[in-house]
């Protein structure tokens, strides 16, 4: 039965029509967008979550939560990054990471690799997948990486040739997609342009970053509407930080577009630096949750994930972000 307030007014006036009115309506709200019967969860906690920690995590903390993030049956894990320890110390022991950590079959472990030297470096450490980054924002790009839009694409540009000679497959990301923490508002279609030419580049995914929470669901439904116009919804993925509390939304929202990718960090862990209040990426558990919910099927074991968890806050000495972890820890 349907409870519209309106509808009371409409029965009494036009009883003969009310069955017809009462079923249209429900099916226009139930049928906003199919969801995907299968969701692949790409677990962002060891390189994203990590990254930004003051303290340095021990390498054997590290390989450990990836190890027992495998057993949890996630299908994608970023082990680590490949960049200078001069300007993220915590990924100084990337080499020692990638190597000690068990490589469970029918696993990626992608590492973040921002220029050629880096790539060089993940691939002699075994890497069999990497990641670059981009962003839709002018002053992001030249406060993160120094340099713009346009000559971070030609830093790429290397990466792109040395990984399609190796047979390595790329990743790439586009952060603010959302908002800026300079610019503001970012529009939709300088995202798309971004995506596009990482696309065009030859990255297999692209995933959509709202790296500073910002975002809401109706942002998120016109950012996506136009970047699907020019890279297709299946290499398409969303990467949905919770500093306003945003984040399942606006995957929900992406999942009802056509969406099956998702970027998620065990215990909420990570954060933009430069992102007032950040609370950190969507939590893994709490997206499991959430998807389970929905009848679609990730293949990831909530307990063992749950579990992963639990160990890296006992270990960084904090409490879990995820909503999930919070009430199962109190029942």
């Amino acid at each position: 039965m349907c409870h519209h307030a309106q509808l009371k007014n409409f029965i009494y006036l036009h009883p003969c029509r009310w069955v017809g009115v009462c079923v249209s309506m429900c099916i226009s709200t139930s049928s906003m967008g199919a969801f995907p019967k299968r969701v692949k969860i790409v677990e962002v906690g060891p390189r994203d979550g990590l990254q930004n920690e003051k303290n340095i995590v021990p390498t054997p903390v590290k390989i450990k939560l990836i190890d027992m993030l495998s057993e949890a049956g996630l299908p994608v894990i970023e082990a680590t990054s490949f960049v200078s320890p001069k300007w993220v110390p915590q990924m100084a022991d990337h080499t020692e990471v990638l190597k000690g950590i068990q490589k469970y079959p029918g696993i990626s472990y992608p590492v973040l690799t921002p220029n050629v030297k880096g790539f060089e470096a993940a691939v002699a450490a075994g890497a069999k997948e990497v990641s670059i980054f981009g962003a839709a924002s002018e002053l992001f790009t030249q406060k993160n990486v120094n340099c713009s839009i346009e000559e971070s694409f030609q830093r790429f540009d290397g990466i792109m040739q040395a990984a399609r000679a190796a047979g390595i497959p790329v990743r790439g990301y586009v952060s603010c997609v959302l908002g800026c923490p300079y610019e503001g508002k970012v529009s939709p279609a300088k995202v798309a342009e971004v995506a596009k030419k990482l696309f065009s580049m030859g990255c297999y995914e692209i995933s959509l970053g709202d790296t500073i929470g910002v975002g809401t669901p109706g942002l998120m439904k016109d950012m996506l509407s136009a970047v699907v116009h020019e890279v297709p919804v299946d290499s398409l993925a969303v990467h949905c930080h919770d500093t306003y509390g945003q984040a399942l939304a606006n995957t929900l929202v992406a999942l009802q577009m056509g969406v099956s990718v998702v970027d998620s960090s065990v215990a909420g862990l990570g954060g933009c630096p430069y992102a007032q209040g950040a609370s950190g990426n969507l939590a893994t558990e709490d997206l499991v949750y959430m998807l389970s919910g929905l009848g679609i099927h990730t293949g990831v074991n909530l307990q063992k994930l749950l579990e992963a968890g639990d160990f890296i806050c006992q270990a960084l000495n904090r409490k879990t972000s995820s909503k999930v972890a919070q009430a199962t820890c109190k029942l």
